[in-house]
């Protein structure tokens, strides 16, 4: 089965896949948190759907509660704070966990795929990004402390579209 095809649910609750929310088109996938250090890299993400949106790109919010506790809101205060603080218009999924026994099978797909130093396995922390082509494989990971308009993001990007 393709990482397009896993069932998913939406923030709403919604049952959905992401060849539903993104169409054809690549996916960025990025666990987010709304109390983090990292929370503001959700400007970026915004630029980054805003900027490469109407070429068929789509960014998907995951939200974690498993890094010290950072994502503690039910969906409704998810939808708030993102909306209201960030202007966030890209999809959200439901709270999910990304690492450990409860991990759900869309991350345990991304997870083996290797970041720029080679290192694969568990998320390290909030706002980890996975880049997935038009096919829905996994083309590149970039850890936390990458923002998503660093040039190594827009670059992978880019060459996608």
């Amino acid at each position: 089965m393709s990482l397009r095809d896993i069932p998913l649910r939406t923030l709403a609750d919604e049952p959905t896949t992401l060849a539903e929310l993104a169409g054809d088109g690549p996916v960025l996938i990025v666990n987010v948190a709304s109390r983090c250090g990292l929370t503001p890299q959700y400007a970026g993400l915004v630029a980054l759907q805003r900027t490469y949106g109407p070429r068929g790109f789509t960014v998907v919010g995951v939200p974690c509660n498993q890094f010290m506790g950072q994502e503690p809101g039910s969906a409704e205060e998810i939808q708030e704070f993102c909306s209201a603080t960030y202007g966030v218009d890209f999809p959200l999924l439901e709270k999910t966990e990304v690492n450990g026994d409860g991990r759900h099978p869309l991350y345990a797909g991304l997870v083996g795929t290797a970041d720029a130093a080679g290192e694969a396995g568990d998320v390290q922390w909030n706002f980890e990004k996975f880049l997935l082509d038009r096919d829905g494989s996994v083309v590149a990971r970039f850890r936390p402390g990458t923002e998503p308009e660093d040039p190594e993001v827009t670059g992978a990007i880019e060459k996608l579209l």
